[in-house]
């Protein structure tokens, strides 16, 4: 009996996990990137798989899901990844009275727990201790490179799946079900679209009819920290709260969030909320801002790299500070509170996008819900 067939355009992480889905039901999969290798928002993000942003119940459950393919397939490829948890730090009692009603609320569906301060520095030593009340500490995350993670999944898949990739492959039309590049043609029993891009371009109309913006992220990238020295779980200050939807539980957070929109208007105006994390070769990785708009300045905004840094400085002590690069990823998100687009353009062709800032959380989880329920 012959195997099924598909396509997949874009393999940036969404793009992987569809081809994962995929092949793990049997299919012949082959995978079109229009680059030479995933450049987009994949590879340009803190490289954090992140269940605690998630708020408890089905997005939660599918993060772990993630988390799960995450660790399998980095296990089976020898792809570096930490199981380094987070801390979520206060230093005012506001911060701290949201994170005790947080973990109240959470506790029984997570492994989440109320640190003191001194049991706080115990867990890091990258945490400033000035002022320092207390912290959320969640084991649950896990950091992987994302800059390296991305293409070795691919390689991965191919090695394990007979996955087919095609580099600096455009698809310019859609013919179901022949796909084009040129006067190149491939055909499938079933395409998917998986890149941001690719559904612009492909679709421009239902592109501009969807609820769907983009958003501009700046990051940085301090040195290797000297002597091998570790700072332990992803750190995070508290305008995290105020941006991840997981904390909406929170009955103080709406004080909390009057607080920061009187403290720091400058940066809820640019979106930004500040976290820190560090690879296998002990670079440290930090940001980030956000601007929302179809269109974006292709320079990067300075102030916006003071502000973040600023307030980093409030809660984190680091060995070295120096910078070895900044620059920005630009990702697809819907507008309307959905948290994905999954979309049957005609009969065989299907987008699977705007999953927002979460690729790295939820994709995995999300291809592996859709394909199992079909």
């Amino acid at each position: 009996m012959k195997k099924k067939s598909a396509i997949v355009i874009g393999a940036g992480i969404v793009g992987l996990a569809t081809a994962r889905a995929l092949a793990v039901r049997g299919y012949s999969v082959s995978v079109f990137e229009r680059n030479e290798q995933a450049v987009g928002a994949s590879v340009r993000n803190f490289g954090m798989i992140w269940p605690i942003g998630q708020a408890t119940g089905p997005l939660f459950e599918r993060a772990m899901l993630s988390r799960s393919i995450w660790k399998e397939i980095c296990t089976e490829a020898n792809i570096w990844h930490d199981e380094v948890g987070s801390l979520h730090l206060a230093y005012h009692d506001d911060e701290l009275q949201v994170i005790k009603e947080y973990v109240e609320i959470n506790h029984s569906f997570r492994d989440c727990h109320v640190l003191d301060a001194k049991a706080t520095l115990a867990k890091s030593p990258a945490v400033n201790p000035y002022g320092l009340k207390g912290s959320l500490y969640s084991s649950e995350e896990m950091i992987v490179e994302s800059r390296v993670a991305v293409g070795q999944v691919a390689k991965y898949l191919a090695a394990k799946y007979s996955v087919q990739f095609y580099w600096n492959t455009a698809i310019s039309k859609i013919e179901y079900p022949e796909v084009y590049s040129g006067d190149r043609f491939w055909q499938a029993d079933e395409i998917f679209v998986c890149s941001g891009a690719d559904f612009e371009t492909l679709y421009p109309e239902l592109f501009l009819k969807t609820n769907i913006t983009k958003c501009k992220l700046q990051m940085m990238r301090l040195v290797s920290q000297p002597n091998e020295w570790r700072i332990g779980p992803s750190l995070c200050g508290g305008l995290s709260m105020i941006h991840y939807p997981g904390f909406q539980v929170a009955a103080s957070l709406p004080a909390l969030r009057k607080r920061y929109e009187e403290q720091y208007p400058v940066h809820l105006k640019w979106g930004i909320h500040v976290m820190a994390s560090q690879n296998g070769s002990g670079e440290l990785t930090i940001g980030d801002s956000h601007e929302y708009g179809l269109v974006h300045d292709p320079f990067d905004k300075q102030f916006i790299n003071t502000l973040i840094t600023d307030y980093l400085h409030t809660f984190a002590n680091f060995k070295d500070w120096q910078l070895l690069q900044s620059w920005h990823g630009i990702y697809p998100k819907m507008m309307n509170g959905e948290t994905e687009l999954i979309k049957e353009i005609e009969p065989g062709v299907t987008v699977i996008n705007g999953v927002g800032g979460n690729g790295m959380t939820l994709s995995f989880g999300l291809c592996e819900q859709f394909f199992a329920s079909r």
